[in-house]
């Protein structure tokens, strides 16, 4: 039987058994803790006899090192060699040394490394439960009786919704009453709140503004523009590429050479003793150790760059990519509009028509008054008094300032009105624009533009020379005349505009299949394509679902934080790759005098425990700030150290 919810419904909670399957790494970690705990104590703080007290280790080996074997042994039949393969065989090693203790630490070392590891995988069905948590559950469908509110499986096409102020819109629909605006930048990647009046369309998962809106349901729920994203969600989720860790790259030649040393040395001198020594020394702390200190260093380090890393493999995966795709708005534009052109008739003075403009638009609810305000604001124009605001839908915004009657409308009104005006207006260009006509004269063009972010061009300028990137791409929903503008100022050649969710995605998954890849995006349209890619990074937190999907979120938004972040997975790489081939090659001598018999058992385990050491000291050195963290010309900006 298929599953018959709505996709924007979350799933059913799975199974008790089920919920305890994926977390039993961190049980498994939490009893061998407790296990090792009340061993110490019994036989340090209570003096307990030796021959007493192991046998509670006996509880952590067969309780924890059991399941874990048995999971080893599984993965060795499938020729899965990593270094938890000879973590697996230092455990049974360690039982037939009689050597407990250490076998149940690295039952804790394993256990605790593979929890982490489940959370990391974990963490994918939350974004699918961020997208359920921001729809309403339920819709206010209006009757001849009034209003009443309806679970959203009860809405039938035609039905005539109420959207209160700053409700989520619960379906696809056009607008039967009202006047107002929406904000779609997240599903559509407009930069800008949309104005809505009757027949104005309407797209589910959008955010209504200030005023109610009655809307007819021109759609399902389950065929919504939200419920599509929910969709091709759970598509990237599905086919989300597998990478390997970098401690599995390490110990995928590190386990068959211990386990070919051992052996030989064992052939070779007739003793198994001498294979039980190689193998105590071949324990791959190094690499069950060392790399997580240096992840969590680099976690903590990042934290206090207002980096928040969701997922450790960013650090490890982010250096290996060369290519960046990012998304434009919010990400590489501040996600507003402002006014930037303003083309003044002749007979009138700009600042004139500015201040009087302002002065009417503080009053309207369009999207493009509010830059108008603040362009009035920044030259320090005094705002005049008005009367008779009046704003019809269609119309544009109509009222007396200084004894002038001044209207702001569009240039398709005003041309509809008067088509002799054609020849004063300036060339079409992208971007939008509205005109100011005052006491029935036009007066001038104003036109706006979402503007790139100020590092922008520097940051994409030193990608490729300092971090190796082959491909910057720019990839939109918005406008080609948009996408085209921004990418001449940043720099960006490769561009993509207009692009659904289902079409971001599908570029992300035909890339990284070339390529490793970086997507950098803020809106719940670049969820899947984040999910997709082998490194997702969310700017800001203007979205739950964006900050779920992302592998790391940086906080203040800012084009550095990404530079930032660049600069911290590779140091992060380079000193694990330090603490970790280090430690093996240390421990490869130790297992060479240890198969020439130079190295019994007990001394083994105190040489490893040595190495151990000075592994996990030098990778301690990743949560240390170093001096600088960006390396590009931000602007003059001092703000560039750790």
């Amino acid at each position: 039987m298929t599953d018959q919810r709505p996709p924007h419904f979350p799933a059913a909670r799975p199974a008790l058994w089920l919920r305890w399957w994926e977390r039993r790494h961190t049980v498994i970690a939490a009893i061998t803790l407790l296990v090792i705990s009340t061993y110490l104590i019994l036989r340090y703080a209570l003096s307990v006899p030796e021959t007493t007290a192991r046998t509670v280790l006996w509880f952590g080996l067969a309780g924890g090192g059991g399941p874990l074997v048995m999971e080893l042994a599984v993965k060795l039949l499938r020729r899965q060699f990593g270094s938890d393969l000879l973590a697996g065989l230092s455990i049974v090693t360690a039982i037939l040394l009689g050597e407990y203790l250490a076998g149940t630490l690295v039952v804790l070392m394993l256990s605790g490394g593979e929890a982490l590891e489940s959370f990391a995988v974990r963490r994918a069905s939350s974004v699918l439960d961020a997208l359920a948590r921001r729809m309403p559950s339920v819709a206010h469908r209006r009757s001849a009786t009034g209003l009443a509110d309806i679970p959203l499986t009860d809405i039938a096409v035609g039905d005539v919704l109420e959207v209160l102020p700053h409700e989520v819109c619960p379906v696809d629909g056009v607008v039967a009453e009202g006047h107002g605006n929406m904000d779609e930048a997240y599903l559509t990647g407009e930069p800008y709140r949309v104005s809505k009046s009757v027949g104005s369309e309407v797209l589910s998962g959008a955010i209504n503004g200030e005023s109610a809106l009655s809307i007819a349901a021109t759609r399902l729920p389950v065929d919504s523009r939200y419920a599509r994203i929910m969709q091709v969600m759970q598509q990237s989720q599905q086919q989300r590429p597998q990478l390997r860790r970098l401690g599995d790259q390490l110990g995928a030649f590190y386990t068959p050479l211990a386990v070919a040393i051992a052996l030989t040395a064992w052939v070779a001198s007739g003793e198994p003793l001498r294979f039980l020594a190689v193998l105590v020394i071949a324990t791959p702390c190094p690499l069950l150790i060392a790399i997580p200190v240096a992840i969590i260093g680099s976690i903590s380090l990042a934290a206090r760059r207002s980096i928040i890393i969701r997922d450790p493999t960013v650090l490890e995966r982010i250096g290996r990519c060369r290519t960046m795709i990012l998304d434009k708005t919010g990400t590489l534009t501040y996600g507003e509009p402002r006014l930037t052109e303003q083309h003044v008739a002749s007979g009138f003075e700009e600042a004139s028509v500015l201040q009087y403009a302002a002065s009417v638009e503080r009053y309207s609810k369009h999207p493009l008054a509010t830059p108008v305000v603040v362009a009035a604001r920044t030259a320090r124009l005094p705002l005049l008094p008005v009367a008779l605001v009046q704003e019809r839908p269609g119309e544009g915004l109509i009222a007396t300032v200084a004894g002038c009657t001044l209207r702001v409308t569009s240039v398709k009104q005003l041309l509809k009105e008067q088509p002799a005006v054609r020849a004063d207006l300036p060339a079409a260009s992208g971007g939008l624009e509205c005109v100011i006509m005052i006491d029935g004269r036009y007066a001038a063009t104003y036109r706006f533009r979402d503007e790139p972010r100020e590092e922008g061009s520097q940051f994409i300028g030193h990608l490729a020379p300092r971090h190796g990137f082959r491909k910057i791409m720019l990839v939109s929903g918005d406008r080609a005349s948009e996408v085209e503008y921004l990418g001449r100022l940043v720099g960006i050649t490769e561009l993509y505009a207009g692009k659904s969710p289902e079409e971001k995605l599908e570029i992300v998954r035909q890339e990284t299949a070339r390529n490793d890849t970086v997507y950098v995006g803020d809106g719940i349209n670049d969820a899947p394509a984040m999910v997709a890619a082998t490194v997702g990074l969310a700017m800001g937190q203007r979205s739950e679902v964006t900050s779920e999907a992302a592998g790391a979120v940086l906080m203040d938004n800012k084009l550095s934080r990404v530079d930032e972040l660049l600069h911290i997975g590779g140091r992060m790489r380079r000193i694990a790759l330090q603490s970790a081939v280090g430690g093996m090659l240390l421990s490869i001598a130790g297992m060479l005098l240890a198969a020439f018999g130079h190295l019994p058992p007990v001394a083994g385990a105190i040489a490893q425990e040595v190495i151990d050491v000075f592994a996990v000291l030098n990778a301690l050195r990743a949560a240390w700030p170093p001096q600088v963290l960006t390396d590009y010309d931000r602007f003059g900006s001092t703000d560039q150290r750790g």
